[in-house]
């Protein structure tokens, strides 16, 4: 049994002005063909479980075409159109009897609001109706009724941070194999409740969302149902399929699907209002933190999210930090024109740099610091746990560590990087553990790395391109009414 495994992922923020083209998905990871299995084999994510799939359920895994883009604005349709071209290609050359695809879902172009779900349509053209086809999903993924009409099963990531990436790979290959075998016929219903669902509520180890999942988990349990997949959507993506879902694959039975999607879809109406959750303002914040006895104190700088697709160069925190004279900072930023200064000036000399200010004064206005270069890197590591996005090789790019005096560190990369791996300070000599107070540039997806080792964890309603706060945004396109945007 051959299967044809590919993926194209990007998670678009429309608010974001830095578009997504060719060269953000070599700095990701874009590779085809046989190149494909050994980049991705080992990973901690879903096509690693693909692969991993074809030893448990004996099938011949045929690599087509792997495309993936740290998150950020649009994707240009120059690039949609090439390697959506690549995968359909790849896919009828494989003469495979079924296909493995790992989509992100909230993937946006200027000319596809609802670019995934275009990805399947030309894919579903190429491979005609009887050929299994599916398709994994990111937990943030906007996911359309169309999805369902052109896979036969969609499969959602069911943790937050994800951590769960290869295992739901390894289900996908498990429901292709038993397709194909004629064991099981997967049919799949989407429900939408009208919520939109800020991020730290998305986190599945928390309340209620931790129980949504349990109900999840259960309904697998019914006779006639294959998958459940409760979607919390990406926010920062102004589209009409924005928001939360709910997916529930069935063996056959279209209304078995739609009657569980729909009573996990009204469960999570009910539990609305508590799945918003409020944080305090940077003064307030900082204060906080340098309070703490319980260390380090872990600040997430919510509105400058990076792997949201803001910048990752917002000063916010770091002013406000050396405003209250905190002493044992980390604060990791993008700013390359710094690294280029610290390079110039070598490992001991003294600079002076402007950061921050790359989309205006949205996430503060550039600050100017003074330190010494304490070390260079090339910014490359090797992750080997399950950590959210499941990426295995690493790469910030050509980064400088300057110290700021007071224990105070900044550390400045040329290639944005979540924070989602110890590994982006470890690889740089700094042991997170014995830090007071770091600055994390995202939402809940840190947390598989550095909740372990955070004393405090304190998440700050910054402003940005990723701000918690859904008002702070004017949607035009999305569905209305949708909560909380609108009366309940």
């Amino acid at each position: 049994m051959r299967i044809a495994i590919g993926g194209f992922m990007h998670e678009s923020n429309t608010f974001a002005p830095l578009p997504t083209d060719l060269s953000r998905f070599r700095d990701g990871s874009l590779t085809y063909g046989d190149a494909v299995i050994p980049s991705w084999q080992e990973a901690h994510h879903e096509i690693g479980g693909f692969i991993e799939g074809g030893r448990r359920f004996g099938f011949t895994p045929v690599p087509v075409a792997m495309a993936w883009a740290t998150p950020a604005g649009p994707v240009s349709d120059e690039f949609f159109d090439h390697f959506t071209d690549a995968l359909v290609t790849g896919f009828r050359l494989a003469r495979a009897q079924g296909v493995l695809l790992a989509l992100h879902g909230a993937m946006v172009t200027p000319r596809h609001p609802d670019a995934d779900t275009e990805v399947l349509r030309r894919v579903r053209a190429a491979l005609g109706p009887s050929v299994p086809l599916v398709v994994t999903l990111d937990f943030h993924a906007n996911v359309s009724p169309q999805m369902a009409e052109a896979a036969d099963a969609l499969v959602g990531y069911q943790t937050y941070p994800h951590v769960d990436q290869r295992q739901r790979g390894v289900a996908a290959a498990e429901l292709v194999a038993r397709a194909v075998g004629k064991a099981v016929r997967p049919v799949c219903h989407v429900a939408k409740p009208p919520m939109l669902l800020n991020l730290l509520g998305q986190d599945t180890a928390r309340e209620p969302m931790a129980g949504l999942m349990r109900m999840a988990r259960a309904m697998e349990q019914q006779p006639g149902v294959l998958s459940v997949s409760l979607m919390a959507g990406f926010p920062y993506a102004d589209v009409p399929e924005m928001g939360a879902s709910v997916i529930v694959v069935a063996d056959g039975d279209r209304t078995r699907a739609k009657a569980a999607a729909d009573e996990l879809a009204n469960a999570m109406w009910a539990v609305r209002e508590r799945l918003n959750v409020p944080c305090p303002a940077p003064e307030e914040a900082v204060r906080q933190a340098l309070a703490c006895t319980h260390l380090p104190a872990l600040l997430i700088d919510l509105g400058d999210n990076i792997g949201g697709g803001s910048a990752g160069d917002g000063t916010v925190l770091l002013a406000e930090l050396l405003k209250q004279r905190a002493k044992g900072f980390v604060v990791t930023l993008h700013a390359p024109s710094a690294v280029a200064q610290a390079k110039d000036a070598g490992v001991g000399g003294r600079v002076e740099v402007k950061v921050g200010g790359s989309t205006g004064a949205l996430h503060g206005p550039p600050l100017t610091v003074r330190g010494t270069v304490r070390s260079l890197h090339e910014g490359r590591w090797v992750e080997v746990e399950p950590r959210h996005g499941g990426k295995r090789q690493n790469d910030q790019g050509h980064t400088a560590v300057i110290d700021l005096a007071d224990g105070n560190l900044l550390v400045v990369n040329t290639l944005r990087t979540p924070p989602f791996s110890l590994g982006q300070l470890t690889s740089l000599g700094i042991d997170p553990k014995h830090v007071r107070v770091i600055v994390l540039k995202a939402a809940v997806a840190y947390k598989a790395a550095y909740a372990p080792i955070g004393g405090t964890i304190i998440e700050v309603d910054t402003p940005g391109l990723t701000a918690i706060n859904a008002a702070r945004f004017e949607y035009k396109h999305i569905k209305r009414p949708m909560y909380p945007l609108d009366a309940s």
